[in-house]
């Protein structure tokens, strides 16, 4: 931590400086303190030389949005930032403060970091790529001083080569050039980074967080790119449990490099969060981190800017170097320094070494040297990851046959040109044009192929397929027959075909629809707002429709349904009409009543395949003249169990009601209403299940109750722990699947409440439970939540596999909220996040 210079700002928003934390090639970090909170806030300031280029502007602002989508794990929340920032105003971004050292300050203190450390490190990195890498985008930000080590596990503070760059600088043209510290073999070779650019990465940084050197890098920068490109690597320092791991991903070939997937299952199995349990840095770097973290608050406490003090240092402070090819450099004498944190870090020499001979560049011989490295670890939010979808990598022919003398320096650049708002890159980088759109999404992605699958790692999809930007997003999404994912939304029904996630067809008459369900196995049934729909699934066109007015005999008036809910041909939905109630003659002498406007509901038993009603009974009317909205509890031989959702419900009835829940069953032949019934406790919103055995499974405060209908009687009770209420079971054979707020699921006895097994999804705990869903076969749970999808053996609970991706490719677009959904069908999972579809084999 440093003092404030002269030329530093005091402000920026709500938050006021208080000192500088560190600075990088394309940024200035500071500390700051919330005035409305007085929170510890971390404050990431672009350089103002850089910030004058539109192209760097669009960049750090596009950049800071999808930076938002890693949110949660290994990435921190941002708490404000450059969205539409004015040109004539500062560039900026906020963050909240922990403890932590960079990398390369916790290796310059202790040295080598133990294997458990390495682990844990590597493990939390390695998923934060995954979500990168799920939807083709590339990192290009780890460096030994954009990873810090915080008390719980690593933190991941730059997501592009702005942040991770070792020198960065404006060039005539407004250009921005970008030197990288850290070259990859295809980078070398004048390719474009993909995914497993960032592996080969991975694998330097874990080599250097294991023995304190790089392999590749050391030694005369001027030969780093020859021996990234030709030279194999020294692992002989490295501890012999990770000397496998990371030479796969040193290898020359992308094609031969693991994905961070594997990388993160082979690390952690039980995850980055579950091994780092209990702690996991050596002690005297967590003795370095906590006295940060103490001397942090104290200066966020008093609440006062931290300035240059002259004549020498203030606090007895250890002054920071400026980085330098000279391994002992003198203090900086320009300003005062604070925060002791131990040994003096040196340069990183590996990280900063490798730049491209100035006559490519067009730079000065005698570059000016970066901003200095500043001792005690902050998790800044730099700018952000630069989602790109690569091309194709090239599978090398004659590498091994390329002579070795240097490489052909013309190889260390994509390109020698770019326009004036253009980003290069060098060092053997990327050269990327700035203003561009970003991605656009293909409808017709090419069928994936399904590899092995590795415990922790999801399979690969067999394919992905992500909705078109141009067109509204998908409202519902349902399997037909186990041959196509039926999307409805305002444009119309889009399907796709479950074998190659190809676009099918797609209909606009099924706008706002839902309910796509097989209408025996040539039909696809669509409930839209003004009618039902039967459309062929080979082109998607309309082959039959019913309007509203002609489902149901002598109701011309009848609302748009409501669904209820399906088994086999038969689908059951509400309904209602508002009707004239005429006064009664009045009596002799006195004058007629006015007549009265009245609201009836109805539950609807329909054919689909017959298309025709096969009954009709009354159910109470909602709130106004909308049809109630039920759910379907239970579907038993002779009846069905519904429950009406609160928010429909009529102030009466709520009032009746007393805070539980009405639960009503119906004859499935006639309509025949059979009773109506609360049980126990259970309130109106409760998660609730019934099965076909005359049982009722729902969420009572913090336990899972079981009772006998219509009797109500009690059977058994499963306790929960405190403030984490039940989700919706799902019955199975023999078995009740259970999910909690704590992100636990688990199997349970139908008949005795026995639990057999309960296990963590390891996800943050949020406000809802995971949503449970059982494969085809009944032989795999998956849990969704807004974070992941995690995959266990139904019979044991053993943890298969989890899936996280980032949302979306578009940096524009907006940050995505949406929960994982899953859908089943055969042998095939599929897994909604917003508009990407993901197709993972289960068993």
């Amino acid at each position: 931590m440093e003092a404030l210079r002269q030329d530093d700002p005091r402000r920026f928003g709500p938050y006021t400086v208080l000192a500088r934390l560190r600075g990088t090639a394309s940024s200035v970090q500071y500390l700051a303190r919330d005035t409305a909170s007085e929170d510890a806030v971390v404050i990431t300031a672009a350089r103002p030389e850089l910030a004058a280029l539109p192209a760097f502007r669009r960049r750090f602002q596009a950049e800071a949005r999808t930076a938002d989508r890693l949110t949660g794990h290994w990435v921190q929340t941002r708490l404000g930032g450059p969205e539409d920032t004015p040109d004539e105003e500062p560039l900026w971004m906020a963050g909240p403060y922990i403890p932590a050292l960079t990398l390369a300050e916790a290796i310059e203190l202790t040295g080598p970091l133990p294997e458990r450390a390495v682990r844990i490190l590597g493990a939390g990195l390695a998923e934060t790529l995954s979500r990168v890498h799920a939807t083709g985008a590339v990192l290009q930000g780890l460096a030994p001083r954009t990873v810090l080590l915080a008390e719980d596990g690593p933190r991941l503070t730059a997501f592009g080569p702005l942040g991770a760059a070792a020198d960065a600088e404006a060039r005539p043209g407004g250009q921005l050039s970008v030197r990288l510290g850290y070259l990859t073999p295809e980078q070398v070779e004048g390719e474009e980074p993909g995914p497993a650019s960032d592996l080969f990465v991975l694998g330097l940084l874990l080599a250097y967080a294991a023995t304190g050197t790089t392999p590749l890098a050391d030694g005369p920068a001027a030969e780093g790119a020859e021996r990234i490109a030709r030279t194999a690597p020294e692992l002989g320092a490295v501890p012999e449990e990770l000397r496998g791991l990371i030479a796969r991903c040193l290898e020359k070939d992308p094609a031969e490099r693991p994905s961070a997937g594997a990388v993160a299952a082979e690390l952690a199995l039980e995850g980055a969060a579950g091994l780092a349990k209990g702690g996991w840095l050596p002690e005297r770097l967590a003795a370095a981190v906590a006295e940060q973290g103490v001397r942090v608050r104290e200066t966020v406490a008093a609440g006062a800017p931290v300035d240059a003090v002259a004549g020498g240092p203030v606090d007895a402070v250890v002054p920071a170097p400026a980085p330098a090819p000279d391994p002992a450099p003198g203090p900086d004498t320009r300003t005062a320094q604070l925060g002791d944190i131990g040994r003096v870090p040196r340069t990183d020499r590996p990280t900063t070494q490798l730049s491209v001979p100035p006559e490519l560049t067009g730079r000065p011989a005698a570059a000016p040297a970066p901003a200095p490295a500043l001792p005690g670890g902050v998790p800044a939010v730099p700018p952000p990851m630069v989602p790109v979808t690569p091309r194709p990598l090239p599978v090398p022919t004659s590498r091994a046959a390329a002579p070795s003398s240097a490489v052909d320096r013309r190889g260390l650049l994509i390109g020698l040109a770019a326009g004036a708002a253009g980003l290069v890159v060098g060092g053997g980088g990327v050269l990327a044009l700035g203003g561009g759109g970003g991605d656009t999404d293909d409808p017709k992605p090419a069928p994936g192929h399904s590899g092995p699958t590795v415990a922790g790692l999801p399979p690969q999809p067999r394919w992905v397929y992500t909705h078109p930007a141009a067109e509204p997003a998908p409202l519902t999404a349902a399997v037909w027959n186990e041959r196509l994912l039926v999307l409805t939304g305002k444009s119309g029904a889009t399907a796709v075909d479950l074998r190659t996630g190809l676009r099918a067809w797609q209909n606009a008459d099924a706008a706002d629809a839902e309910a796509a369900l097989p209408a025996g196995k040539d039909l696809c049934f669509v409930a839209a707002p003004t009618g039902f729909l039967w459309l062929s699934p080979k082109d998607g066109k309309t082959v039959h429709r019913v309007d509203h007015a002609a489902l149901s005999p002598g109701m011309p008036k009848l609302s748009a349904p409501e669904f209820v809910g399906a088994s086999g041909p038969v689908i059951w939905f509400t309904g209602a009409e508002t009707v004239t109630v005429k006064a009664p003659p009045p009596k002799k002498g006195k004058k007629r009543g006015k007549d009265r406007q009245v609201v009836r509901a109805y539950l609807f038993a329909y054919d689909i395949v017959r298309r025709a009603q096969l009954w009709r009974t009354p159910v109470p009317a909602g709130r106004g003249t909308a049809a109630p909205v039920h759910r379907l509890i239970a579907v038993r031989q002779d009846d069905l169990v519904v429950r009406q959702t609160p928010a429909t419900l009529a102030p009466g009835d709520v009032k009746a009601a007393k805070g539980r829940a009405v639960f009503r069953s119906f004859d499935r032949r006639t309509g025949k209403a059979l009773w109506s019934k609360q049980f126990g406790t259970v309130a109106p919103d409760a998660a609730a299940t019934g099965d076909d055995r005359g049982l009722l499974y729902a969420a009572v405060g913090d336990d899972l109750q079981t009772f006998e209908t219509p009797s109500g009687k009690p059977k058994w009770t499963l306790n929960g722990t405190g403030g984490t209420p039940y989700g919706t079971p799902v019955v199975t054979g023999t078995v009740l699947h259970t999910t909690n707020r704590n992100q636990e699921v688990g199997a349970v006895e139908r008949e005795t409440g026995r639990l057999r097994w309960r296990r963590s999804t390891e996800a943050a705990i949020t406000t809802a439970a995971p949503a449970v869903t059982l494969s085809t076969t009944g032989r795999t749970l998956l849990a969704a939540d807004a974070s992941q999808v995690t995959a266990f053996a139904a019979e044991d609970g053993r943890r298969l596999w989890k899936f996280q991706d980032i949302g979306t490719q578009d940096p524009k677009g907006p940050t995505v909220t949406a929960p994982y959904r899953v859908m089943t069908a055969g042998r095939t999972a599929v897994v909604q996040r917003d508009r990407i579809f993901y197709a993972f084999p289960v068993a």
